[in-house]
């Protein structure tokens, strides 16, 4: 397959990140006119919403590893990209059921295991490097968005909120200033946790299906 190194980053994400910011400002509409579940939920975490966008690692995963693997800039090898992403997505899996253990009393401890989540969106990088560098840079564009939104409804109402699940803050937190329930419900969980599940995920995902594109191939051939 012919190698075809002009393929852009931005470009190809592109329209995925345009989707993703349609799909979080749908939810904020639908969430401020209180439209009902299981489409929208304004509880903290989200509910489970169907309307969202943390599932669309699922689809875009898949989608930029087919663009790259035919643009000629496919993994070295996919076992080993399979391999980094389930090494990836052991790191997230053990960080999170850490933080999720400490979170009760919130600390700085919370918050440095929470960066190991965001080492952990590097991982599949080390087996596929361009789809890695794809998801990174697809991941920072669909939660900034939803970080300032966070910013905003958390400080909106004189800090009441939106009543959205932008807003929403664990009991932990509730009496807690802005600042500290930015640092904890938004900042550090959009920046680390999210963005090593979009990278984790996607990758996963997206060489498991480039791999068995590609075995399809020979078979067809031969066919």
């Amino acid at each position: 397959m012919a190698q075809n190194t002009s393929v852009s980053t931005g470009r190809l994400i592109a329209v995925p990140a345009v989707i993703t910011l349609g799909i979080t400002v749908l939810r904020l509409v639908g969430e401020l006119r209180h439209w009902p579940a299981p489409w929208f939920s304004s509880a903290a975490g989200g509910g489970g919403a169907v309307v969202g966008i943390s599932w669309l690692p699922l689809l875009f995963g898949p989608y930029f590893a087919i663009k790259l693997a035919r643009a000629g800039l496919g993994p070295p090898s996919f076992g080993k990209a399979i391999g980094f992403s389930l090494l990836g997505l052991a790191i997230l899996i053990a960080a999170g059921v850490t933080v999720g253990a400490a979170f009760r009393r919130p600390s700085v401890l919370v918050l440095l295991v929470m960066l190991v989540m965001l080492v952990a969106a590097f991982v599949p990088g080390m087996g596929w490097r361009q789809l890695g560098k794809t998801l990174l840079a697809y991941a920072f564009a669909a939660r900034i968005p939803v970080l300032i939104v966070m910013c905003i409804a958390m400080q909106a109402n004189s800090g009441r909120g939106w009543g959205t699940h932008y807003d929403a803050v664990t009991p932990q937190l509730a009496n807690a200033s802005f600042l500290r329930k930015f640092t904890y419900e938004a900042l550090f969980p959009q920046m680390t946790l999210w963005i090593g599940y979009t990278v984790v995920v996607g990758a996963l995902l997206g060489s498991v299906v480039a791999a068995l594109m590609r075995a399809r191939k020979p078979a067809q051939a031969s066919a």
